[in-house]
């Protein structure tokens, strides 16, 4: 079942998509949704060389993306969170 039949937005979408504009190398861009005990993980793997593109100076892109999930998920009764997996 996807997420949206479940009533929830599409967030392991969403995240790829602002990934892949921060980098250079879109394809190298992959995202996985993993469903733990209490919240839904959002893995994201970039390559090496773009993540300071993700994670932003002083991580603020990387918390911006979170802070975003975060409302989604208030918003759909739901408890996301972002991963970066080298």
């Amino acid at each position: 079942m996807s997420p949206r039949e479940r009533g929830g937005p599409d967030v392991a979408s969403w995240v790829g998509d602002v990934a892949r504009r921060l980098v250079d190398q879109p394809e190298s861009v992959t995202v996985r949704l993993v469903h733990d005990e209490d919240a839904e993980v959002v893995e994201l793997e970039v390559a090496r060389e773009e993540m300071g593109r993700v994670i932003g100076r002083q991580g603020r892109t990387v918390q911006a993306m979170r802070a975003l999930l975060d409302l989604a998920g208030e918003k759909h009764d739901r408890n996301y969170d972002l991963d970066i997996v080298e």
